[in-house]
């Protein structure tokens, strides 16, 4: 049997959606983008989503939005994928790194020391698809203390006169935090729809918008809207309509918009998510959770508790009393036996761009003992039980076979 890692969900509807698209002779942002962008808002309990053409973009856009730049920093988890840094890098500000938990999501007391008067935003990344301590960081950014340091340097960062909590929910599409879509609880938060994720466009994303009442949240969208088109007042299916050619560029933009032929990739499945797509997806951990219990060696990650739910996007395992040598020793019998794994993430110093730049991963004890472990195991609808048991099995053989030498 060969197992593959997360291959895209497509169906009847897909190819159907897709078709349309093609046969409308319109594939670029139009109708189908604001439909996507309507089933997004309405998965999160949000008035406005913003759809893109990446979640890197997503915060990216965010942050300028917010006036981010040169001066400026901005505390990220070491233990995320680089996109969450570079997106700070590449709008000229810091990324400040703080530790994580054991369940792989950023210490609210590590963000704590890691806040200066230069900070402007904290990104917590729902890692694996388990909302962060979103409360606890509210807490923190609203305390006198805290507010108190913030200098704010525009009109949005005054109005706001906090530090901005804009989540990297690249991986938590469905995901529930205190009875609430997680993605309803930071001011911004923003969405994966890369071919990997819950749900996919192929390369894309989403940003949610949930700002206090000081804001008007369709004014926001608006902006940023303008934003993923070059600072356009028209989009390309506005101007294609008789007598639309007339356009203006009112603010410095990016080109960021997404088009309608990857949106329907997406819109189908959005669809048939949380009743069907998302219900498959725990169906799948739940099953690797009473398989691995018998196991002493596995440690299972948290995937639901009173506070959270998660979107059940990566099962991340870790092997107990592993070294990374041994982690990775193991992630080669199993691949030789056609079960395609992966690691999420190697943490930010590690990377030879990051330890360049300074970051050391000895600071951040807790991100290097959830990697060396880790190894993270198939997990989507399409997976039978046949497939889960054939999974586990190949893991229980070839840990038997690394741990004895």
């Amino acid at each position: 049997m060969k197992i593959a890692f997360s291959p895209p969900y497509i169906d009847k509807d897909v190819l159907e959606e897709v078709q349309d698209t093609l046969q409308s002779g319109w594939i670029t942002t139009g109708p189908k983008v604001k439909l996507l962008e309507s089933e997004t808002a309405k998965l999160a309990s949000v008035k406005y989503a913003l759809c893109v053409n990446s979640a890197t973009s997503g915060l990216m856009l965010a942050m300028h939005w917010f006036g981010i730049g040169p001066g400026d920093e901005v505390i990220i988890p070491a233990y995320t994928y680089a996109a969450t840094a570079l997106a700070v890098i590449h709008l000229g500000a810091k990324p400040v790194m703080a530790d994580v938990n054991p369940d792989f999501n950023i210490n609210v007391d590590s963000v704590k020391k890691a806040i200066t008067k230069f900070t402007k935003a904290i990104i917590p990344v729902d890692i694996a698809g388990l909302p962060c301590d979103y409360q606890e960081l509210l807490d923190l950014i609203s305390s006198p203390e805290i507010k108190s340091s913030f200098n704010p340097q525009n009109e949005e960062q005054m109005k706001l006169g906090r530090i901005l909590l804009l989540s990297d929910a690249a991986h938590s599409l469905g995901a529930v935090y205190k009875n609430k879509p997680s993605a309803s609880i930071a001011d911004l938060s923003v969405f994966s729809f890369h071919a990997v994720k819950n749900v996919t466009t192929a390369e894309g994303g989403a940003i949610c918008i949930s700002l206090p009442k000081s804001f008007s949240e369709s004014d926001v969208y608006a902006k940023m809207r303008l934003m993923t088109l070059n600072g356009q007042t028209k989009d390309a299916y506005s101007k294609s309509k008789v007598g639309g050619w007339r356009y203006d560029i009112v603010l410095l933009g990016f080109k960021m918009n997404m088009p309608d032929v990857c949106a329907a990739l997406g819109l189908a499945q959005i669809r048939k998510y949380k009743d069907q797509l998302l219900i498959e997806r725990k169906r799948v951990a739940m099953q690797y959770l009473d398989r691995l219990r018998q196991y002493s060696w596995a440690i299972t990650p948290t995937l639901k508790n009173q506070d959270k739910e998660s979107s059940y996007h990566v099962f991340a395992l870790r092997i107990a009393g592993f070294t990374e040598n041994q982690r990775d020793r193991l992630i080669e019998k199993i691949s030789k036996k056609d079960v395609s794994v992966n690691v999420h993430f190697i943490p930010l110093p590690m990377l030879k761009y990051f330890s360049d730049s300074g970051y050391r991963i000895d600071d951040y004890p807790n991100a290097y003992n959830c990697y060396k472990g880790e190894i993270s195991l198939p997990i989507y609808p399409q997976m039978t039980s046949e497939m889960v048991d054939f999974v586990v099995k190949t893991l229980a053989d070839s840990y038997n076979n690394v741990s004895c030498i």
